[in-house]
């Protein structure tokens, strides 16, 4: 009797260890179904195009006619045109306004969200900061367009507190079209920066904040010792998103100024535009959206890894 449960144990110990392996395939297969329409759907809206832009950068085609394999001329183009290489300058220019000064203001303000007692002011107050991050960015640059006018807001107001002799039509200067439109790249990123360190802030053990008020410490000091250390990953999503949004910024700089005067604000994204739909050059056009591409992901892969890193 010992011998036969021992022998029909042994014998369906293998259907046990079986019936495993078949469980987890069928859970598998299960998963790639309910993965297969999105990644049908992202093949052929994003891999099946970015395949094609590689097959175009190699090309010089005016988009109806028919193409001329060129090989790496375009490429060569892209690296030796002085008003293309302005134009990627000018968008490391615009990270200063997109993230470095949304990201400290939006530090001071989350700190000092937190310290408000009133909770009606609190919610208030995020839900103003966070409106400009649900309009549209072209919506957003032509009000702002409106406002840089001759006769707009800025003007209007600077006159109004005796600083007429500094109004001007502020995106028609070539000095500080640039600089005019990276401000509405900051209005724009500072609620988001605000909101995601608010809620990074919300992680925070309280207990943490009342020992280091109970040992003295300042507003700024707890903002260096406590806050800072406790954002660092919500600092690297803001960082990430912020520093994208700079470098291929095409919405807010088209709708503002088109990249004028001249090339003065000029960006990638915008002269792809251009290049491919103004100007027919398709295939350098398409060299121009590649090198853009890979210099978001050479700027963005290392922070990544900054901030992933564990101290």
């Amino acid at each position: 009797m010992t011998s036969a449960v021992t022998a029909g144990g042994a014998l369906g110990a293998p259907r046990a260890g079986l019936a495993k392996p078949r469980k987890a395939r069928r859970s598998s297969l299960v998963g790639w179904l309910f993965l297969a329409p999105a990644f049908a759907f992202y093949a052929v809206f994003v891999l099946y195009p970015l395949a094609m832009a590689i097959q175009y950068s190699f090309y010089d085609w005016n988009g109806i006619s028919v193409a001329t394999p060129v090989g790496f001329d375009n490429y060569v183009r892209v690296f030796t045109d002085p008003k293309l290489l302005t134009s990627v300058g000018n968008s490391f220019f615009l990270i200063i306004f997109f993230t470095l000064l949304p990201l400290a203001a939006a530090l001071l303000i989350a700190a000092l969200l937190r310290e408000l007692r009133s909770k009606f002011l609190g919610t208030a107050s995020r839900t103003l900061l966070f409106l400009p991050q649900i309009i549209p960015g072209a919506a957003a640059a032509l009000a702002w367009t409106w406002m840089f006018s001759q006769d707009g807001v800025v003007n209007q107001a600077l006159r109004a507190v005796g600083l007429g002799g500094l109004a001007r039509a502020w995106l028609g200067d070539f000095q500080l079209a640039l600089p005019s439109v990276g401000v509405i790249g900051m209005w724009i990123n500072l609620g988001f920066c605000v909101v995601l360190l608010l809620s990074g802030i919300g992680k925070i053990d309280g207990s943490i904040y009342e020992a280091a008020r109970i040992d003295g410490s300042g507003f700024w000091s707890t903002l260096r010792a406590v806050t800072l250390p406790g954002l660092r990953q919500e600092i690297g999503v803001c960082v990430t998103m912020t520093v994208i949004s700079a470098l291929a910024s095409f919405d807010v700089v088209f709708m503002s100024t088109q990249g004028g005067p001249g090339y003065s604000t000029m960006v990638p994204g915008v002269f792809v535009y251009q290049l491919g739909f103004t100007e027919s050059r398709v295939g350098l056009a398409a060299a121009l959206a590649m090198m853009l591409t890979v210099l978001v992901l050479v700027v963005i892969i290392p922070l990544q890894r900054i901030f992933a890193r564990e101290d």
